[in-house]
Order: C-alpha cells, then structure tokens, then sequence
C-alpha cells in the first residue's frame, strides 16, 4: 500500500545547501501517480522522497528519488499532522498503513508551514562556514514554531569537519505570510553568539514581496541581491563582557602613567570631545567625539558650545586640503557646534584666515585667537612687542572675526603685561568682545586675569577649585570671591560654586593614575624663563619619567628653553610645542649642548621626525628663523621644503571615495561624521572601529569599570540604550589553557556567560599564526578556517588581481583564494597541510606601482 503527502518546495542555493523550504498550497501541479510510480515498479516499502524540477510553463521534470526522509519533511509533517519518523519505525515493526490511520482520503493540507536551517555559514563571504566555540546559544519560541536542534548549546565547538547546521527552526500558519512572520519573530529572538550565521540572511529573504506573494524559482537568490545587504548584529551585551573580561585578565586598554586605583565613586557628567580632544575620544576612550556632542546639543538646547580649531589644521597634527577643512566646519556646526576658536600655533595668519572663513561659511560664531608668548611688559623683549600683537589683531579684524582671544596657554601674563595688552586691545577696538585664557603654571593666574577684567576683557577662562591651579587654569570661586561687591561681580553664588567643586574633586579621584600631583607636587614659576605651556607641561613630565628621564626633568626644562631658542623662539601652541619639547629630550637623551646641535654636528644627528618636518614647513612659516633652521640642509639633507601655506598645494579630499572604503572595512553604516573623523585621523578611526566591533560600545561603562574592571563577584547594571539595561555579575576567572586563554565567567540578567580571553603575558610566550590586518594593503588571509590543499604561487612572482594563490579545504567543500590586487608575492606564510583559522595570514603582497 502506498500514499503520497503533498507538495513543498525547496530554495536552493548554488552549493546545493537547502536554507528555506516552504509549502505552498497554491502550487499543486504533480498528480498522486508522479509521486508514486517509481516506487510502486520497484517493489519500495517505508518513507522515501521524490524531487522533480518545474519550470514556469507548470510542466515538470524528474530529478531524483531519496530513499530515506529530507531534512525538509518536518514542512509536511507540520501541515498533515502526520508524524513521518513515528510511521516510518511502525512500519518497520510490522504495522501498515491503514492500521496507522493513514489512507490517501484522510491526508488532508491544513495551512502553511516554512522550515529555516540556521547554520554557522557566513553569507557575506558566500556561505563559508564559520568555526568557533559558541559562547551564547538562545533560540526564538512560541506558538507555530518547532524546534528540531543539533549541536546548539554554550560552550558547544563548532569545528571545520561537520555539518554547520544547528537548528532546524519551522513555523506553522493558515497561509504563506503568517507563517513567515512567526519565522522572522523567532529568527530575531534567537542569540548566537561567538560565530557567524545566517540568520540576517534569512531575515532578509522572509522579508521579500516576491519570496512571500509569487512564485520563486532557482534564480530568485541571482536577481535578488539586496538579500545580502543584511542589518550588522549588535552583540553588545557580549562585547561588553569580552571587554570587562579583557580588562579582568590583562590590565586596562588605555595605557596609565602610574600604578593607582580609580575612586570607587561614579560620577557621570560628560564633556565635549572636540578640538584638542577630538583624538583622545577615539585614542584613548574608545568612543565616538561626535556622538557626545549630539548627546549634549540635545540635553543642552540654550547653551552655546565652543570648540578649538587649529587653522589650516582643523582638529588634527597635520596638514589637510582645504576643503576637508571646509567640510569639517560644516559636519561640526550641524552636529551642534557654535563657536569656533581658531588659532594656530605660529600666529601664521595664512593658516588662521582659512579656518576662520571655514567656521564663518558653516555658520559658526568665528573667535580668533591669538597665541601669547613673551613678555608685553619688558621693553627688552621686543620680538614678540606689544605692536606685533595689535599688528595681528589688525589683521584678524580685518579677516572678519567676531570674537577676539588672547590664547596665553604657558600663563606668561602678569598683572602688569595683562593689563598692558588688553588696555590696548580694548582701546582700539572698543565693541569687539575679547576673551583671555591662561593656565596657572606659577601661580598668578588669579591676578592676571583680574588684571585683564580690569582693563576691559569680557571674558576669562577658569577652572573649578578642584581642578584649577598649577597646570590647569585659575580658581573660579577665587575669581567670584575676588570680584564680588564690584564692578566685576559675576552674579555666581559662592556656594553653587562650592558644590560644583565638591562634585568634581569626587570626578578627579576616578582618573588618579592619570593626575598630574602622581609626579608634580606643585606648579613653579620658572616656566617664566622656559615657556612651556600648561598643556604640555604634565605630558612633557611624564614623557620624561617614561624615557627613564625623571630625574632629570629639571635638565629637560632647561633644554627646552635651549630648544626653543635653536628653533628661533617659537609661539608655542600644539604641535610646535610639541616640537620643541621633541628636540629638548632628544638633547638630554643624548647629551647634546645647544652648540654642539647649532654647531658642526647638525649635518651628522638624526632629528626627531617633528623637528625635520617642522624645518620642511609642514606647520607653516614662523615669525623669525633661529640658529637651527639657518642652514636647514644640514638636518633636511635632500629633503624639499614647503614654500607658502601647506595645505594650499595638496589635491582636495575625495569624500565618496573615502566613505566607500570605510563601507568596504566597516559595513554600511558609515556616516559623515566617521568620515570626517577618518579623514582627520585615519589610523585612530581605524583602531578604534576595530576596537568597537571587538568590545562594543565601552562608553556605556562607568569609569571605574573602564578602567579597572569589576571586582569578583561585584554587581553591577550598564544602560546600553534608554529602556535596555544589563544586569551584570562577575563571577570568576579560570585557570590558563593551552592556548593561552582564561575563561572569564560572568551572569548576565541572570544568565551563564561565559568569555575567553587572551593572557596577553602568556601569549609571550606561544607561538600563533599570524592575523591578516584587514587595514594592510596586500596581506591576504583565510576566507575560512580549513586546511592548505595547495600553494599555487612562489615568493617573487607577479600576480594579476583575481589570480588563484591557494585552495583551501573545509566542511566538504574547496575554497580558492584570489590575489586581491596585482603585484608581487614578498612572503608565503603557508605550506601544504597546514590548518589555518579564519583570518590567518596567506601570504603578503606587494602592490604594483
């Protein structure tokens, strides 16, 4: 006796891997007796299958028949009600079709039934499997759905030598779009966490009009390739925990100047990331600056933000084509930015003008400001005399500033200098707003600045108590107190004041092993005689003890007073301050006198890289040339110099051609602001993405937590969006393994997790194959993890792009590797039979000029 079950289709790929297999009612062109003439002329008994190809005609043809049950009948069982493997061992125990209930009268179709196998194959990379350990395996449940599973567990390892498969998920309803939306609900409940799937394929293909309402043919995946533009999976909650485990196992991931421990106290008030601390957000705190400056626009809609532009330099160390300047203006004024500070480190006014015309076209409030050095006070010091700065005024007036600054970032000002500067300033230009900002680096901050109300400033800089004095800037209660009852009362209420302050000394014990007072005790009034600004004092000094030069500092601070001189006393402002303090600690490394730098042996030393590029004219032309620059061939050899503002000569950046690399390195969502943050600084954008797609949005974490991570058994809730928040638990860290890994184990919302990290001491000591670097042009690394087959090229030879280089094998399957670009192969990191894990270094090659 034989019956049929009725039709289901199956969408093929091109390997042959069957993901979706639906049933559609609609469809029925095959009679009973094509499905069972094959089997009744030969005899057959039990289950078995029957394929046969239809083309858009309706006429069919036979593949195949399988002698067995297909991973797809769980689609007929669902809408027959007949349980296939249940009737297959009743039938192998005697019993027959009737006595099972089973007659061709009473199989009956009731709705729609859609089976996904959810696999770890990658689709972005044409379905390679993925290999790895599965460190979060939660699947989608609920009315209509089954599950028939595989291997699917945390801790399970997926290894290159099986099938990929891991669910079967199939869903059930009264026709084609319930039941593929019960699919896509359970697809998108499921967590799979530590290898790649499939998953946002299938998302996408449940999500096709022409997959849900018409007929699909073997083609439809070809004609359809927007089902492989798929969402990025978030896997925040995960990355955090790699993350906090990273920090458990290895120490924190930006580097701290002293061995200290962060307060335990969390207070949370941001900043704004921009200007001199644009780098810094991505360097050293893994987090976007432009995000923070929405953040704040959006909390802060009344107040106006200030940030520093560095001229031609815009926020960067480097020189930049006009228009990525112009651009960045643009992108910085949208986002939220108000007024713009432009300087530069020179007073070079070529470079001051266009900044200000780029802040100007955004619609920024345009301040220039005029870097201070010297003293106005000193009729000895005529270099930098009070007619050079209202010379440079003149002209910044004349360029069309609205605000005026007087950038005095060594706290040169004294009572007397500032009052002889702003006097002037404020005599010759009566309605034009002028703002000063100093640092406190000897002490007379608080004088200055009253000095410099008094004589006509509008605005000065302070810093709360708790954070002012020394390198940073003067005391605001100092200056409230100061001024209160007078002319110059700024109507602050000493006790919010205080409470500012109070909060903030609890913000300043978090960052301790960065504090300045870890090796300065005090400030110290010989920066009168070398000049070096407040910013870079505290670097300058922990530089110093870094190079092993800290007990020497005194001689440091000196040989940057020498330096200075040799470079022609330079207005010094980042990066020339950073120049000079470059050349200071190369002469006490190497025990230099500032004859012997000045003198014969110029022609014979190896510059610091800044004092080359500086004597080249990267940052532009300074006001006067000094002892080293006279003859600049005997540090630039054959080096050209740059004649004229830098960034005049340079092409204009190509911001399409920008972005559609970052999409090729980081997928779709790239937006303006990653690009001009890539343009600014392509090398930190491009660690911190890799970064972030490793560790995920480590903003999220409180300070302390950043930087020292939780204690054992600590508890601990992280917000990863309004309304989604983690709670968290620190567990243990387990033993070394013979990969050099330790299992960090945590509970989250109640959950095992569990991560393995890297013991980077331990890894000292083993030896792994290399990673290729995805931001090295012409390293080529495995599509997949598999073994060598074959090498198909040799050191030295010349390959076309798309030229096969290697086969690897894996999971059944050949994969060959195509040379990315044309060029010469330099190093062949593999030989025949080696095992290699996903990303493993191929080979290297050199592109052709």
């Amino acid at each position: 006796f034989l019956l049929y079950l009725p039709y289901r289709s199956a969408m093929r790929m091109l390997t042959g891997s069957c993901y979706i297999s639906p049933y559609r009612s609609a469809m029925r062109m095959l009679t009973g007796s094509c499905y069972i003439s094959p089997y009744r002329s030969v005899g057959y008994e039990n289950a078995g299958t029957v394929e046969f190809l239809v083309d858009k005609h309706g006429k069919h043809y036979f593949i195949e028949v399988n002698s067995r049950l297909q991973v797809e009948h769980t689609v007929t069982e669902e809408v027959t009600d007949v349980d296939l493997v249940h009737a297959q061992l009743r039938v192998c125990e005697g019993r027959s079709l009737p006595e099972l209930g089973l007659t061709q009268e009473t199989i009956r179709v009731n709705g729609c039934a859609i089976q996904c196998r959810v696999t770890t194959e990658d689709p972005a990379r044409g379905f390679q499997p993925d290999t790895g350990r599965l460190e979060v395996f939660r699947s989608g449940e609920g009315m209509g759905i089954r599950l028939d599973s595989a291997s699917a567990f945390p801790g399970a390892v997926i290894s290159p030598h099986y099938d990929s498969l891991l669910v079967k998920v199939i869903a059930s309803g009264k026709d084609m779009s319930t039941a593929a939306a019960k699919m896509h609900r359970a697809l998108s409940e499921f967590r799979v966490r530590g290898v790649k799937t499939n998953i946002p394929f299938l998302q996408n293909v449940l999500s096709n009009h022409q997959f849900l309402h018409s007929t699909v043919d073997t083609q439809f995946i070809d004609e359809n390739q927007n089902l492989f533009i798929m969402k990025p999976v978030q896997n925040r909650a995960q990355k955090l925990l790699h993350y906090l485990g990273h920090v458990m196992v290895n120490g924190p991931t930006t580097p701290i100047p002293v061995k200290a421990k962060p307060s335990s106290i969390d207070p949370v008030i941001p900043t704004v990331p921009m200007g001199a601390t644009f780098d810094v957000a991505m360097r050293f705190l893994y987090e976007c600056p432009w995000k923070r400056l929405q953040e704040l626009r959006t909390l802060v809609p009344n107040v106006p933000f200030q940030m520093l532009l560095r001229g031609a330099n815009a926020v960067g160390y480097t020189n930049y084509p006009d228009n990525a300047v112009f651009k960045f203006c643009e992108v910085a004024k949208e986002n939220g930015m108000d007024i713009f500070r432009v300087f530069d480190s020179l007073n070079y006014l070529p470079n001051m003008i266009l900044g200000m015309e780029a802040a100007g076209r955004a619609g920024g409030v345009v301040e220039a400001a005029i870097s201070y050095t010297g003293d106005v006070s000193d009729p000895m010091r005529q270099k930098y005399s009070l007619a050079y700065y209202v010379k440079l005024t003149e002209e910044l007036m004349k360029a069309g500033t609205h605000v005026l600054c007087i950038k005095d970032m060594a706290g040169l000002l004294k009572p007397e200098s500032s009052r002889i500067l702003i006097s002037a300033l404020r005599d010759r230009y009566p309605d034009v707003p002028i703002h000063v900002h100093t640092h406190d680096t000897a002490g007379a901050g608080v004088a200055a600045m009253l000095a410099c109300a008094e004589a006509g400033a509008d605005v000065v800089d302070v810093a709360v108590d708790s954070m002012a004095g020394m390198t940073s800037q003067p005391s605001m209660g100092a200056m409230v107190a100061c001024t209160k009852g007078t002319k110059l009362d700024t109507g602050i209420a000493l006790e919010k004041v205080f409470d500012y302050s109070e909060y903030w000394e609890v913000t300043r014990g978090l960052y301790a092993p960065f504090d300045c007072t870890a090796t300065m005790k005090s400030g110290n009034a010989d920066v009168y005689e070398n000049e070096i600004p407040g910013g870079q004092y505290t670097n300058l000094h922990f530089q110093a003890h870094s190079m092993g030069l800290g007990n020497k500092f005194k001689q440091v601070k000196k040989s940057y007073s020498e330096a200075n001189k040799l470079l022609g006393d330079l207005i010094k402002v980042t990066p020339s301050s950073k120049i000079v303090g470059d050349l200071a600690q190369f002469m006490v490394q190497n025990n230099l006198t500032r004859e012997e730098v000045c003198g014969g042996k110029a022609d014979e030393l190896s510059f610091p890289l800044s004092v080359v590029e500086f004597l080249q004219g990267h940052i532009g032309i300074p006001v006067y040339d000094g002892c080293l620059p006279s003859p600049p061939s005997q540090v630039l050899k054959s080096l050209p110099r740059i004649e004229g503002r830098p960034g005049a000569t340079l092409p204009p950046l190509d911001f399409d051609a920008l972005e559609a690399g970052l999409r090729l390195l980081h997928g779709d969502d790239i937006t303006q602001e990653d690009v001009m943050s890539a343009a600014m600084y392509p090398k930190v954008f491009q660690e911190y993405k890799e970064f972030t797609g490793s560790f995920g949005p480590v903003d999220c974490l409180s300070t302390r937590l950043f930087l020292d991570g939780p204690k054992i058994a600590e508890e601990f809730q992280v917000e990863i969006e309004r309304g989604k928040t983690l709670h968290i638990k620190a567990l243990a860290v387990g033993d070394l393994n013979k990969t050099g890994q330790r299992g960090v184990f945590f509970e989250l919302n109640g959950q095992l997790r569990s991560v393995l990290v890297k013991d980077n001491v331990a890894m000292k000591e083993m030896k792994f194959h290399p990673k290729a670097l995805k931001s090295v042009r012409g390293q080529v690394g495995a599509p997949m993890p598999g073994k060598v087959i074959e090498v198909k090229v040799e050191p030295g030879q010349k390959v076309e792009k798309g030229q096969p280089l290697c086969v690897l094998s894996a999971m059944k399957m050949e994969t060959v590797v195509n040379s990315p670009l044309t060029g010469v192969v330099t190093v062949i990191h593999v030989d025949t039979d080696n095992s290699l894990e996903g990303d493993d270094l191929i080979l290297e090659i050199t592109a052709e000029e």
